[in-house]
This record gives C-alpha cells, structure tokens and sequence, in this order.
C-alpha cells in the first residue's frame, strides 16, 4: 500500500506493531507514524523506532494508507471525531480497540471507512501474540489481508466473523491473564513448600512455555497429554484429585464465561 501506515495511540500495543513492522520490514520506516498525548510517550517511540511522533490526530492521517486505532475505548468517538475530516476516503482503519463493534466506527466515520477491527493480546510485545481479525460491511478480502499482514508481525492471526470477537475477547484477549494466575498459584505453592523464589520462578517460566510448545508440536490434544503424565496413584495424580474435587475446570470455565458477558456489554455501550 502506498502512503502512511498510522498509529493513533502509542501504548504498548502500538508499540508491539511497530516492533513486529519494522523487525519484519513490512513498512518503511519513513511512512510510519505515531501520535499520542502524552509527549513523553511520543517522545519514546519516535527515538526508539525512528518513526514520525506527532500529538495532532487529523495531521497524522492526512497522508494515511491504514490507520490503526490504538487508543483506549473509552476515547474512540472522540479520536474518530476528531479525525473524520482529514481521514482520506481511500484509507483502511483497523481498530484495535476492545469492544468497539466496527458499525460504531463507521457510523462515527460517516458510514463509508472501511473498518477492520481486531482482538489481539500482550504476548504481541514478543513476537507471540495471538490476533482475530473481522471485517466491517465496507471492508474486502484484500483489506482483511492487509490487516493480517500487519498483526502477523507479531503472531498469530485468525480470522473470525464480528459475532464471535467478544468470544475471542474472553479467551485470547484475556487468555495471558488466566495464565499469569497460574503462575501466582504455582509461585506460592512453591514458597509454601519453601523453595527459594530464584529457583522457583525460572522453572515455573519455562514448565508453562515447555507446556504450550509441546503440545503445539506433538499436536496431540490437552487431555492425552495430561493423562500422559498423570501415573496411577502418583504425584500428579494428587495434584489432579484435589483439583478435581474443588471443581477448578468449572471454575475457570465460569471465568471465561464471565468475561464473555462482560464483552458483550461493553460492546452494547
């Protein structure tokens, strides 16, 4: 795409794009730009990555090919507002802006933009994210690719219809969240068991990332490889018996169904 690849907000996923862009030569560098209000963070990015740092929305977009909507939900409207002007009418916009449905965009773009809207998560900030992706009624094949281009400089990306991104919402996009929990609960069974936190968080770290590797490269499902390593009558086995009892699955299904809901009314405003 010819003209500015634009970042409307400089946050952490931002700047997890700019990494991923630049890391993978997706974009010149000299048609990419960030705006923020905080000239601190403005400042960052621009000596971090060499990149164009402006705080005025409208002047960032006039040259814009894609606009990537970066800031919080919250403040949307207004950034959109703010924007509708000076947005060229060939540019694509692709939010990232949880819970925002793309309709909300484009009405507030004049009902014309071609919207993408996206769910991606934190890991994004290492290369490891995991990203769906939808379109909005104006959006094509060609812009879903353009935006799967983008978001694939930092992981996975899917592709989903709009009414399953509150789904999508609830397990990937708060899905780095459920597994920092575990890690708390691994973390404080092992200070209970006191063993000493320098010996403990590194190979808690690495069990959780082993876990997700393995089971990614033998392809097998996550039953089978927890009936793998739970022996009859042996340590796992009692880990897997007191969770059992407790009801942890129903638990953490519950959870996830919880933040589905919560998605969902965020997306109704």
């Amino acid at each position: 795409m010819s003209g500015d690849l634009v970042f409307l907000g400089a946050g952490n996923m931002a700047e997890a794009l700019l990494q991923g862009v630049l890391h993978n030569a997706r974009w010149p560098r000299e048609r990419l730009v960030v705006t923020d209000i905080v000239a601190e963070r403005r400042e960052k990015l621009a000596h971090q990555f060499g990149v164009r740092a402006l705080a005025d929305n409208a002047a960032a977009v006039r040259g814009a090919a894609l606009v990537v909507l970066a800031v919080k939900p919250q403040v949307l409207l207004g950034v959109l507002a703010g924007i509708r002007a000076a947005l060229p009418a060939e540019a694509l916009v692709l939010s990232i802006a949880a819970g925002v449905p793309t309709g909300r965009i484009e009405a507030a773009l004049s009902g014309a933009a071609r919207v993408v809207r996206a769910m991606p998560n934190t890991p994004a900030l290492v290369g490891c994210g995991a990203a769906a992706i939808c379109a909005g009624r104006q959006a094509t094949a060609d812009d879903l690719a353009v935006a799967e281009r983008l978001l694939g400089a930092a992981g996975l990306v899917v592709r989903v219809a709009e009414k399953d991104m509150d789904a999508v919402t609830a397990l990937s996009g708060s899905g780095p969240a459920y597994v920092f929990y575990l890690m708390e609960a691994m973390l404080e069974a092992a200070r209970r068991m006191e063993l000493p936190a320098a010996v403990a968080q590194p190979l808690v770290y690495a069990t959780i990332k082993g876990a997700a590797e393995l089971i990614q490269q033998q392809g097998l499902p996550p039953q089978e490889l927890r009936r793998r390593v739970t022996s009859p009558g042996g340590t796992t086995a009692a880990a897997m018996d007191v969770q059992d009892r407790r009801q942890v699955m129903a638990a953490l299904v519950e959870a996830m169904l919880a933040a589905h809901r919560r998605a969902g009314e965020l997306a109704r405003g």
